[in-house]
């Protein structure tokens, strides 16, 4: 990095008057028209040159740069106010003067803020020659500043602030452009340039995410590439374990290089393929002894491994299969034992079983679904005939009547079913013969006999019912109420049916 001192803009002396034209000027006149006059003028100006010398001196030192003093319009120095009433300069001159002096300071004040936040970034390792050249500007500046072309030394100083603030300016894609060479760098695995590169944009961009990340991948590199090269020839020994537990140590440290994480991928593959032929051989050892159970276990898991499941589910299969046809014909045979005893929900379990090895069975699909339906009607027929009360309603009389129809188209019906069919007939036919039923009451209590009439108030009446199950509800205001279930027919037919409301309700439960 070039010297900062090299770097720094000179001092220049704000007030310098060169007065030397007004003393040609005076001379001039006195050869062209001598008169007293010209010697009183000439010892004005030589009085005004002893304060140039001996008092000027002192008053410029106080504004020199870079801690210069504004310009002050409202105070002028007794100094400056001889020179401009000797070189005949008029106050609004002066004041644009001062004023011309004070922007230029401005910006040079600008100037030097910009050159301060270069040197912080350390400009001199990625943008020396435009930083250089802004500064060369700056130094025109001061020449016409010590000239006292304020105007000029302002412009100059602009276009070295303009140099300065354009080099600022491209920090984000000076930043980009260090990153891509550490990349490089830790790519070729030299950990100095990398480290350099990545430092530097760190700098740049304290917030950058990748320059840190890059910077302790480089403080990390020399270390991570000995375990490689140590993992590598690990590999080719044959020590995989020992290979992969050193490229794990490097992706530890460095968690974004690739050939540790790409090494750690193929050296635990080749692990895993190792283990898979040892767990597929021990499998096959155990089908050849004539245990398959075993066997299928040892395939499973070859095939949790992850790899060439194809293979491991291709044994698993032949194996399943083999344990499977086994099982079928067994199952076979519970199948007809259960369908020849007229145990169709036994039958349905049996081919769910079968189906369950293997789905695809015809014999299985279209038996289960024989057996399903023998199953469905056989429960059907059971209930009808375990409660033939229920046929008193015309819905349930008509859906049992169409099974037993059903049963009755069977080919080859066996014993069960026949059975079943025989005792629903008699239950349906004497289901529809009414039977007269006696109903007796207090002549105060309103009887219901529920989903069949509203019976009303009556001391005594009957009614034709068909064989079922009835209820009947008696309600009185004041009682509480009753209600009389009885069965009508099946044997169980009472001889009348008593419903009256008897027990009072007291003020107190209400």
């Amino acid at each position: 990095m070039q010297d900062k001192d090299v770097d720094k803009i000179d001092p220049v002396n704000f007030d310098h008057n060169d007065n030397s034209v007004f003393l040609n000027q005076a001379v001039a006149t006195a050869a062209e028209k001598p008169s007293p006059w010209v010697w009183i003028g000439l010892g004005g100006l030589l009085l005004l040159a002893l304060l140039v010398i001996f008092v000027l001196p002192s008053v410029v030192s106080e504004y020199e740069l870079p801690l210069e003093r504004r310009a002050d319009l409202a105070e002028t120095p007794m100094v400056e106010t001889a020179a401009v009433a000797a070189s005949a300069i008029s106050p609004f001159e002066e004041a644009q003067r001062a004023l011309q002096r004070k922007e230029a300071q401005d910006v040079l004040a600008e100037l030097l803020a910009k050159q301060g936040e270069l040197d912080a970034l350390d400009v001199a390792q990625w943008g020396q020659q435009e930083y250089d050249a802004a500064l060369e500007q700056a130094s025109i500046g001061d020449e016409y500043y010590r000239a006292q072309d304020f105007m000029l030394a302002r412009e100059s100083y602009e276009a070295g602030r303009d140099g300065l603030q354009t080099l600022i300016q491209t920090v984000p894609t000076v930043v980009e452009q260090t990153l891509i060479e550490g990349e490089r760098a830790l790519i070729e695995l030299n950990a100095t340039q990398a480290l350099a590169k990545y430092t530097l944009a760190a700098l740049l961009d304290p917030e950058n995410e990748a320059a840190r990340i890059g910077e302790q991948r480089a403080l990390t590199l020399d270390a991570v590439k000995a375990l490689i090269t140590e993992a590598e020839e690990l590999e080719e020994d044959g020590e995989l374990q020992q290979a992969l537990a050193n490229y794990n140590q490097a992706l530890g440290l460095d968690s974004y290089n690739e050939i540790a994480a790409q090494k750690v991928t193929q050296v635990a593959l080749r692990i895993t393929e190792n283990d898979f032929a040892q767990i597929m051989s021990t499998g096959y050892g155990l089908l050849q002894q004539g245990e398959p159970e075993q066997a299928i276990s040892e395939f499973q898991r070859a095939l949790t491994l992850g790899i060439k499941q194809e293979e491991a589910q291709a044994a698993i299969t032949q194996t399943e299969n083999e344990i499977a046809n086994t099982q079928i014909v067994r199952l076979r045979e519970l199948i007809t034992s259960a369908e020849q005893r007229e145990q169709w929900q036994e039958a349905v379990d049996e081919y769910d079983s079968v189906l369950a090895i293997d789905s695809n069975l015809l014999f299985a699909i279209d038996g289960r679904d024989y057996a399903n339906r023998r199953a469905g009607l056989d429960r059907l027929l059971e209930e009808g005939v375990a409660n033939p009360e229920r046929f008193s309603e015309d819905a349930v009389y008509e859906e049992t009547l169409g099974w037993y129809w059903v049963g009755r188209d069977i080919p080859e019906p066996g014993p069960r079913l026949l059975g079943q069919l025989d005792s629903l007939e008699k239950f349906l036919e004497n289901s529809q013969v009414p039977i007269t039923i006696t109903f007796r009451s207090d002549s105060l209590t309103d009887v219901t006999l529920l989903r069949i009439s509203e019976m009303g108030v009556f001391e005594q009446t009957s009614l034709l019912l068909k064989p079922g199950r009835y209820v009947a509800v008696g309600k009185r205001s004041g009682y509480r109420d009753v209600r009389e279930e009885f069965t009508v027919g099946f044997g169980l037919t009472p001889e009348t049916v008593i419903v009256q409301c008897n027990e009072r309700i007291s003020s107190a439960g209400r």
